[in-house]
């Protein structure tokens, strides 16, 4: 057990999601007090509420307040809760205002044994690239541990280790800007950056904050280890002084053409990956095997169905304009696109260009109408239903033989949907019971 943790008298964890009560699990093997901050706790597992109460593990409920953390010198945030509402917090009344705020990857990473790891960020493509990277690599017969934001946290990992697992060969983590803001230490053997583009500024300051996050990356990175890089991004390298050996990604590559993803930038996702995995032994044989397996993951340009002729493909995940524009990029077939939810932001009237080569009609659902009738009327056909189901009626009135149907909202789902996984579950659905109704 790592001794680092004994350095801490108290420790917070701020939010009862899979992450934090994974973190609460280990900071509690390891031996440090804990106690446990959530704001709804009516939606955690009855079987964890147990184990709370078997540990005497304190629940501080609701609103969180300065005195909850009075004594800790440990932080451990949620993915979602930001590091800007938490000093406030920390700086009050009784509070340690000089506690360290560390992520869930971090608190794990520091528990690893030499495991190599592969970091894999960026505002778009992540989980994608991240499984595909660990696809080449259990190509290549290694064992590999994957998780981080694409749903299993390291700190599983080092609580299943802890109880006699084997270890990784290689452990390839999704890791976003809310985890990486908080990270100190970790080294991640190669890291890859995808992309950067406008997002999440609900939670970071400015673009400046969100880009200083995702270099957190490549901050404890040598010369002995790879960082991966979209050309876009090639003045980074030297305005962060990173230390690794610097390789970018050739976007005019396609390397991997035998494969069910959709669009160029997957090609680009798996060029990221093979540059990664090939630090590990994988062939471009294995590879190219891999990516011919590849199932195409849930919600992200995924091929519902085909039927009299028109293509329906669900993109719930995306949920920004950059996403959009990468979403639209991916087709040659004219495009009628359903839109809506919770606006984040972004440039409506740059994707103008690309609706109007790409886009035959716009029917909007749900919230957000003002901004895209607004930016997109009199451009492209646009008509708005107030749900999705309507919507998805008008798109098959509008198409023909050879259209593609593309759910690519460009937004949150929080207007009608617990989350974008909900709302694409929600429009295969819809999609299997139009093609049985015909």
């Amino acid at each position: 057990m790592q001794t680092f943790v004994h350095s801490f008298k108290k420790a917070a964890v701020v939010g009862a999601g899979r992450s934090g009560r994974a973190a609460i699990r280990l900071l509690h093997a390891a031996g440090l007090e804990c106690i446990l901050l959530e704001k709804s706790p009516e939606n955690i597992p009855e079987d964890f509420m147990c184990w709370l109460a078997e540990n005497d593990i304190p629940l501080l409920a609701g609103e969180h307040k300065p005195e909850y953390f009075c004594g800790t010198d440990l932080v451990i945030p949620s993915p979602g809760a930001a590091k800007s509402a938490i000093l406030p917090l920390l700086a009050e009344g009784a509070s340690n205002a000089n506690a360290v705020i560390m992520s869930e990857s971090e608190l794990a990473w520091r528990f690893l044994e030499g495991e190599p790891v592969i970091g894999v960020t960026g505002t778009s493509g992540k989980t994608t690239t991240t499984s595909i990277c660990s696809a080449m690599l259990e190509k290549h017969g290694l064992t590999v541990f994957t998780g981080g934001n694409i749903g299993t946290p390291l700190s599983e990992y080092i609580l299943a280790r802890l109880a006699g697992k084997p270890k990784a060969d290689v452990i390839v983590l999704e890791l976003s800007s809310f985890q990486l803001q908080t990270c100190s230490s970790l080294h991640p053997r190669v890291g890859i950056l995808l992309n950067i583009s406008e997002n999440h500024l609900d939670f970071h300051a400015d673009m400046q904050e969100y880009t200083d996050a995702k270099m957190q990356l490549f901050a404890c990175q040598t010369s002995e280890d790879l960082a991966v890089l979209h050309p876009s991004l090639k003045t980074l390298p030297e305005k962060y002084g990173m230390k690794a050996e610097i390789a970018f990604i050739d976007p005019e590559l396609r390397p991997f053409p035998n494969t069910r993803l959709i669009g160029s930038h997957n090609q680009c996702n798996a060029s990221a990956a093979f540059m990664a995995a090939s630090k590990f032994g994988v062939t471009r044989d294995e590879a190219a095997q891999a990516m011919e397996e590849f199932t195409p993951i849930a919600h992200r340009l995924e091929h519902v169905a085909e039927h009299d002729g028109i293509t329906y493909v669900n993109d719930s995940k995306c949920t920004t304009i950059e996403a959009l524009r990468v979403a639209l990029a991916a087709f040659s077939s004219p495009v009628i696109l359903m839109v809506g939810g919770k606006f984040k932001g972004g440039d409506l009237i740059g994707v103008r260009p690309l609706l109007k080569s790409r886009v035959k009609a716009v029917c909007l659902y749900g919230a957000s109408r003002e901004h895209f009738e607004k930016a997109w009327s009199g451009i492209i056909p646009v008509t708005w239903d107030e749900t999705m189901d309507l919507a998805l009626e008008r798109s098959r009135r509008i198409a023909v033989r050879g259209d593609t149907i593309l759910l690519a909202p460009a937004t949150s789902s929080f207007d009608q949907y617990k989350n974008y996984v909900e709302r694409g579950n929600h429009f295969k659905e819809l999609v299997i019971r139009l093609r049985d109704q015909h």
